[in-house]
């Protein structure tokens, strides 16, 4: 009997047959990273030899092959986001928990994983790909992470001061808020998270209450609601000049645009935030404009 030889690589819909599986339940065990595949002319194709150990467990699935041959880290915000569609709250907290094993940082987890799978499912849903019951399941699933994560990078002693973030009446987005403000905690602040949809005086009266407050952070995501944020931020200049408000989200363009509307400082994400609390005292007081 002759042999057939074996081809160098195989695709997917090959691989489903010698596993005996569908060929959606391959696809995802590459998107998950579980079995290493690489890109040739846009396809997927896995090498033979990989089959015998995925099937044996013996596969590492930290790194995945790139079209050109190189190799990546875990697509970790993949692998979430996967959970989160399929609203798997278990499933999403176990990637989240391998990521850290494997050597993420929790502000890793917060900003490059569970921030990055929001924003692709966001996206996902302004294309029409999902329902928006997905998208408010997925966001749902977070807040709970995120807390979790929180209680798991909570500090001891003395804080730095306190910060207080929120979003001005008719904001809705209060998860990039959550995310935030426990990146903020994970540096040392004391942070007091108004959530969204704030009245003005709520702003006002959160500085009122607490001494120690070097910072406000107002995010603005839609362009709708920026005069209601420069009425936050005239409010919060008139009636504690010393505290730095800082403006930041997706309506708001750069640093000119924040300062046009007030503010001392501007930041284009929680990191950059971050930077602009840990260089505080030695940056000049923006001046406003207009």
């Amino acid at each position: 009997m002759t042999e057939v030889a074996q081809p160098q690589e195989l695709t997917l819909h090959q691989v489903a047959e010698i596993l005996g599986v569908h060929y959606m339940t391959v696809y995802r065990y590459v998107r998950l990273g579980q079995l290493p595949a690489f890109k040739a002319g846009g396809t997927w194709r896995v090498h033979p030899g990989t089959i015998d150990a995925f099937r044996s467990g013996r596969l590492p699935t930290a790194a995945m092959t790139t079209e050109e041959g190189g190799r990546r880290d875990a697509p970790w915000s993949e692998r979430f986001e996967t959970r989160l569609i399929a609203g798997d709250a278990r499933g999403a907290w176990q990637t989240i928990e391998q990521a850290l094993a494997a050597g993420s940082s929790i502000e890793a987890a917060y900003l490059d994983i569970v921030a990055t799978a929001l924003r692709s499912i966001g996206d996902r849903w302004a294309r029409g790909e999902i329902d928006i019951a997905i998208e408010h399941r997925a966001s749902s699933v977070c807040l709970g992470l995120v807390a979790r994560l929180g209680s798991m990078g909570a500090r001891r002693g003395r804080t730095k001061g306190t910060v207080i973030v929120g979003a001005p009446a008719g904001e809705r987005h209060a998860l990039p808020l959550a995310i935030l403000a426990e990146c903020v905690r994970l540096d040392g602040w004391q942070v007091s998270d108004l959530g969204a949809d704030v009245p003005l005086q709520s702003f006002v009266y959160a500085v009122d209450d607490d001494p120690d407050v070097v910072a406000v952070g107002v995010s603005v995501s839609l362009g709708e609601h920026l005069s209601t944020a420069q009425a936050v931020v005239s409010a919060l200049r008139a009636a504690h000049p010393q505290v730095c408000v800082v403006l930041g989200g997706a309506a708001i363009a750069n640093v000119r645009h924040a300062r046009l509307l007030g503010a001392d400082r501007y930041a284009p994400d929680a990191r950059g935030f971050v930077a602009l609390l840990r260089d505080r005292d030695e940056l000049p007081r923006a001046e406003s404009s207009g």
